[in-house]
C-alpha cells in the first residue's frame, strides 16, 4: 500500500513539474526567441531567393552623363524587331556590297540588341566589375556614350548576361532586365521615372537563362508578359502604375517570347507563347479571348508569334518543336484556334530568332542551319544549301534585300526573293562568337553585336 502511495506521489509531482514548464514556455516573452523572416515571393521558389532585396536596386540607381552628342541622322528603329515589329526596314535603297566600319565598342557579355532613335542607340548591357545592369544611351555618330543609368544587381554568367532590346519612344525608354526588373527613364535625360520587379510584385520566374523578353509599348501603356499570378500585365507608360492583370488559369511561366499585337474579329490583342501555350488577351481590359496548349516547347519558348494575316499565326521553336500554323476562327462571340497544320524541325524551326514575314513568303533559318524561304502553306521553296551554315545568328530585311549574321560575325547579302538563294555578298564583321543578338538598322546603319562587342557599319557605300 505503502508503495501505490509512493508512485502516485511522483506521478502527481511529474504532472506539477511538467505543468509549470509549459506554463512558462507559453508566457516567456517573444523577445528572447528567434525570429523566423516574414516569407517573401519567391523565397520558396527554386533559384529565386537571390532576387529578393529589402530596399529597391532602382532607388540605389545612379546616371552618369559623358560627352556623346547625339546623330543628325534621322529614323527610327525603336524596339525589337523595328517600328512595325516584323524586322523589315522600310524605305530603303539597295544596299551596296562593300560596307564601311564607323564604329565598334566593348560590351560586357550577353546578346542585348539595340534600338535607335532620334540619333541615339539604347543598349542594356551589364556592368560585371561593378555588378550593375546598365542602360547605355550612346551618339549613333560615333559611338560615344551619352549617359548611363546603372542600379546594382548580381548576374552570374549563363550564357552572358543581358539578352534583351528596348522600346524607346519620344519621351520615354524602356528595359526588361535579365532577373525581370523593369525600369523607364526618361528618353533623352535617362533620369528614373519609375521601375518594377516582377518576381517580388507579380511573383512571376526568372526563366532558364534570364529574361529574354522585349518589353512592348503599345500607346500609353506597357504590356508585359509575367507568368504565375498573371499572363500579361498593362501598366502605364508614364507613371507604371496598373491598369489590369490577365488571367493565368493553367499556371504558365514567362518565357523568353515577346508579346504581340493583332486585329482579329473586332479585338485588339496581345498574343504570347506561355509555357504552356499560345493565348489571346484582351487589349482594353486583359481578358483571356482564347488560349491553346496546341503549341508548347519542352526547353524554352524564344520566337515570337508571327501573325501572317486572316487569322492566321506561324508558331515556330527550336528543340525538336519544328512549327505549328494556328488559324483563328470566331463565331457568335467566341474566338476559336485550331491547327492548320505542322511542320517537323526536319523541315523548319527555329531555336531562337523569330522568322521574317516578307511578301507573303516566310524567310528564316532552320535548325540544320540553313537559310529557307516557305510559302504559307508551309511548302520550302529554296534552302541555302548544306555547305552553308548560319547558325543562330539574327537576319533582316531592308533594301529588298536579306541581311543574315552567322555565329562568328560573318554577315551575308542575299536577295529577298521566293525564287531562288541568290547572295550577291559577304564579310566578317565581328571577330568574336556567339553574334546571336538581334540587329537594328536605320538610315543605311547597321548595328550588330557578339558576344563582347557591337559595331556600326556604313551600308550605302559612302566613302
Amino acid at each position: 500500500m505503502k508503495a501505490k502511495i509512493a508512485q502516485l506521489f511522483f506521478i502527481l509531482l511529474f504532472i506539477a513539474v511538467g505543468g509549470s514548464a509549459f506554463y512558462l514556455l507559453l508566457h516567456t516573452s517573444h523577445t528572447n526567441q528567434p525570429q523566423l523572416p516574414e516569407r517573401q515571393p519567391g523565397m520558396d521558389r527554386h533559384g529565386q531567393a537571390d532576387t529578393v532585396e529589402s530596399v529597391s536596386p532602382f532607388a540605389k540607381g545612379k546616371l552618369a552623363t559623358s560627352n556623346g552628342v547625339p546623330s543628325e541622322i534621322t529614323g527610327t528603329w525603336p524596339k525589337f524587331r523595328g517600328a512595325d515589329g516584323d524586322n523589315i526596314a522600310t524605305g530603303t535603297a539597295p544596299l551596296a556590297r562593300q560596307w564601311k566600319e564607323l564604329w565598334r565598342i566593348d560590351l560586357g557579355e550577353g546578346y542585348a540588341g539595340a534600338a535607335i532613335h532620334n540619333g541615339r542607340v539604347y543598349i542594356l548591357d551589364y556592368d560585371q566589375v561593378n555588378q550593375t545592369d546598365a542602360l547605355r544611351c550612346l551618339s549613333l555618330a560615333d559611338g560615344q556614350e551619352i549617359w548611363r543609368f546603372s542600379y546594382p544587381t548580381k548576374i552570374k554568367r549563363n550564357h552572358g548576361m543581358s539578352r534583351t532590346v528596348p522600346t524607346v519612344t519620344d519621351r520615354y525608354v524602356i528595359a526588361f532586365s535579365p532577373k525581370c526588373q523593369i525600369i523607364c527613364l526618361d528618353a533623352l535625360t535617362g533620369q528614373l521615372q519609375w521601375g518594377l520587379d516582377l518576381v517580388k510584385e507579380f511573383n512571376a520566374e526568372i526563366p532558364q537563362w534570364y529574361a529574354g523578353q522585349c518589353p512592348l509599348v503599345d500607346g500609353d501603356r506597357v504590356i508585359l508578359g509575367t507568368g504565375d499570378d498573371a499572363l500579361l500585365i498593362a501598366v502605364e507608360l508614364a507613371t507604371g502604375k496598373l491598369i489590369w492583370k490577365s488571367p493565368n488559369r493553367h499556371d504558365w511561366k514567362m518565357t523568353h517570347s515577346s508579346i504581340v499585337p493583332i486585329e482579329f474579329a473586332g479585338h485588339r490583342q496581345y498574343l504570347y507563347c506561355g509555357s504552356g501555350g499560345i493565348a489571346g488577351i484582351a487589349a482594353n481590359d486583359g481578358r483571356l479571348l482564347w488560349e491553346t496548349d496546341a503549341w508548347q516547347i519542352s526547353i524554352a519558348t524564344i520566337p515570337t508569334p508571327i501573325p501572317v494575316g486572316d487569322g492566321r499565326i506561324f508558331l515556330c521553336g527550336g528543340y525538336n518543336a519544328g512549327s505549328l500554323m494556328l488559324r483563328l476562327t470566331e463565331s457568335a462571340g467566341k474566338i476559336e484556334p485550331r491547327i492548320e497544320y505542322r511542320l517537323p524541325a526536319t523541315e523548319f524551326g527555329s531555336t531562337q530568332q523569330t522568322p521574317i514575314l516578307y511578301r507573303n513568303h516566310i524567310y528564316g533559318v532552320r535548325p540544320d542551319g540553313q537559310f529557307i524561304c516557305l510559302d504559307l502553306s508551309g511548302k520550302t521553296l529554296w534552302t541555302s544549301g548544306v555547305t552553308t551554315r548560319f547558325g543562330l545568328g539574327p537576319y533582316l530585311i531592308a533594301g529588298e534585300q536579306i541581311l543574315i549574321l552567322n555565329d562568328d560575325g560573318w554577315l551575308t547579302l542575299a536577295e529577298a526573293t521566293p525564287a531562288a538563294y541568290r547572295p550577291v555578298a559577304r564579310a566578317r564583321i565581328l571577330t568574336g562568337h556567339d553574334a546571336w543578338a538581334p540587329m537594328a538598322f536605320v538610315a543605311g546603319r547597321l548595328l550588330a553585336r557578339d558576344l563582347t562587342q557591337m559595331v556600326c557599319l556604313d551600308m550605302t557605300g559612302g566613302k
